[in-house]
């Protein structure tokens, strides 16, 4: 046990990077149904903080603790998804050549990187970019980014009410000493 965080909370974190790069990976890349991600996250802050506690043997002790745990494990969590999520779409940003295929109307006509991202925001919805006041590369470029880390931020902070959700249902159900204390694994009763 460390000062602040219990050796299992620490070891939590890094199954929670895992999860991170799995729910990333596997619903921006494989199954591109991003709206899927930002609804598991929150999912996967209750669980790896509640699981964060129960690798911890949490079972006795101040309940801050089992808040701290859980919020840490949440917190690596959320964060390595937000910046898996960013390097993603940094990569589909600057590399985008305009390729839309056939059935989309061919090849758009720009520059690969952020000239083409914004020609496909403006061939969908050109009026909807004027209305924002985006009228070129630059300005899209700029608000594309913000949009990118407000949604990023939003989504680090419902990991962590997660977070603090399984950290409050591990406080409540963890196993308890048949006499009425809390008990502790290896630890004789009585």
């Amino acid at each position: 046990m460390t000062r602040f965080l219990d050796r299992g909370a620490i070891v939590a974190g890094y199954v929670g990077i895992g999860m991170a790069a799995i729910i990333a990976t596997s619903f921006l890349l494989v199954v591109p149904i991003e709206q899927i991600a930002w609804l598991l996250m929150p999912l996967g802050g209750v669980i790896i903080a509640y699981y964060a506690n129960s690798r911890a043997d949490r079972r006795h002790g101040p309940v801050p603790r089992i808040f701290v745990n859980g919020l840490w494990a949440a917190l690596v969590t959320a964060v390595s998804f937000a910046l898996i999520v960013l390097v993603i779409k940094a990569i589909f940003f600057f590399a985008d050549d305009g390729y839309r295929g056939d059935v989309f109307g061919g090849s758009l006509a720009c520059r690969p990187g952020p000239d083409c991202v914004y020609a496909r925001y403006v061939a969908q919805d050109a009026a909807g970019l004027r209305a924002s006041g985006i009228t070129d590369v630059a300005s899209f470029t700029a608000a594309y980014w913000r949009q990118q880390a407000t949604i990023e931020a939003a989504l680090i902070g419902v990991t962590l009410i997660g977070g603090v959700l399984g950290s409050l249902l591990y406080a409540v159900g963890r196993p308890r000493d048949p006499r009425g204390g809390v008990a502790s694994r290896g630890t004789p009763v009585g």
